[in-house]
């Protein structure tokens, strides 16, 4: 039977405040004239039935019977799933992010599948944008990615899982729950090294130097995006010995480090927690949640090459051998923080990392939905806690899009920030 993972429950566990803990992408497509709304829904239909999770609801199970079990909803009904709405003049993409942060930053409800999508007309230029929404608990970012893989144009023949599958019994989960337990009783004695393995990805935890990062983020937020050429990018960090995710980190450590200057602030170094997946590809029918984190202390100081080259040494003396070996143990300590009630309080009040960056690799090679091709896959995590600004990288057709998305209130010089970071990135063409 198909229950709530490890960190699956980690993310309900965290799922708390203002800001909803939910992902996303805003899709831009090439509409043309031939492009029809009607046809897009019975596409979206037909697709579907591909991926089990998204006519399944996670529901909780009695006591003493396990982690809640991922069930089809009986009531399942696509509409109440999928939107259509117009995009706010001018139309332009200033006003799609705006509308895709509003859409994100609402809460699915509990009560059926955890996603949306919206298809959104009016853009300038006859396109069409797609904001998909899904839970954190439905999908990570690289389950997030095979979701919309199984929603486009030309992918292989799907098999559709028959639907409706009956719960199973209360014997049967209770069964299925005590066995687990036993399993888990066997493997005790190699808990140790699991343990140490977690712990050398979360490093030891150290207070980060305070500065005007640190804040509660709240339901507010926008969204801008830098983009640059993903060769040039990843020929620069090979030139001084690292990887496209450490020249991503070392240009995002010089933005903040420039926002910071302009508001008279001066942090020497500044934490970057990076979600670490334990996987490097997900199917429609394997999604749920197996990342761990790996905060990263990464020096300010230095022009962007010297940057980069201490941003990779740094990086591969962290690397874990087993990728995402922290999430068993993160969701061990969120469950337990949050029983007692203390987990709302320590996200509003942590001062040990100042943002997050997300990297994810996308196709190489363009998408189509409806006869339209994708002409960009824009990447959306919410800043959340103690957090206002926090930045999803993703890899589309060989163009790198980095979105940052900050507290309305908190951040008013996002400007600044966006062009401070496209300047690092120019840097490296």
């Amino acid at each position: 039977m198909d229950r709530a993972s490890a960190g699956d429950l980690f993310n309900l566990a965290v799922d708390l405040g203002p800001v909803p803990m939910q992902v996303g992408a805003c899709l831009i497509l090439d509409a043309g004239p031939d492009f029809g709304l009607t046809r897009a829904r019975q596409l979206i239909a037909e697709r579907v039935g591909a991926v089990p999770r998204l006519r399944q609801r996670l529901v909780l199970t009695p006591p003493g019977c396990g982690r809640p079990l991922w069930i089809d909803d009986p009531a399942f009904d696509l509409d109440r799933h999928l939107h259509v709405t117009t995009c706010p003049p001018p139309g332009d993409d200033t006003a799609l992010l705006d509308l895709a942060a509003a859409v994100i930053g609402r809460p699915v409800p509990a009560s059926r599948p955890l996603w949306s999508m919206t298809l959104v007309t009016g853009l300038a230029d006859g396109r069409i944008g797609m904001i998909a929404c899904f839970h954190h608990v439905l999908a990570d970012g690289i389950g997030g990615l095979a979701v919309l893989g199984c929603l486009t144009d030309g992918m292989p023949a799907r098999t559709v899982r028959a639907f409706l599958v009956p719960a199973p019994s209360l014997r049967r989960v209770a069964a299925d729950a005590w066995s687990a337990r036993l399993h888990a009783l066997a493997r005790l004695p190699h808990a140790w090294r699991a343990v140490k393995r977690a712990a050398a990805e979360i490093g030891a935890p150290q207070r980060s130097a305070i500065c005007s990062l640190n804040a509660p983020a709240g339901a507010n937020q926008r969204l801008v995006t830098v983009t640059a050429k993903l060769d040039d990018v990843r020929r620069f960090a090979h030139v001084h010995g690292g990887t496209v995710n450490d020249a991503v980190l070392a240009a995002i450590i010089g933005a903040v480090r420039t926002l910071l200057a302009r508001r008279g602030e001066s942090v020497p170094e500044l934490v970057v927690s990076v979600p670490v997946s334990a996987r490097t590809s997900a199917t429609a029918a394997r999604l749920g949640n197996q990342v761990g984190v790996m905060p990263v202390r990464l020096s300010t100081g230095g022009g962007l090459a010297q940057r980069l080259e201490r941003t990779a040494m740094i990086t591969r003396a962290r690397r874990s051998t087993t990728p995402g070996a922290s999430a068993q143990l993160l969701s061990g300590i969120g469950r337990i923080l949050a029983r007692i009630h203390l987990m709302g309080w320590l996200l509003n009040h942590q001062h040990l990392i100042h943002t997050v960056v997300t990297n994810l690799r996308g196709p190489e090679e363009s998408l189509f939905f409806n006869g339209a091709r994708v002409r960009t896959i824009i990447p959306i995590s919410l800043a959340r806690g103690n957090v206002t600004i926090a930045f999803s990288v993703l890899s589309y057709t060989r163009i790198l899009t980095i979105t940052i998305v900050a507290d309305a209130e908190r951040v008013p010089d996002l400007p600044h920030l966006t062009r401070a970071l496209h300047d690092e990135l120019t840097a490296m063409s």
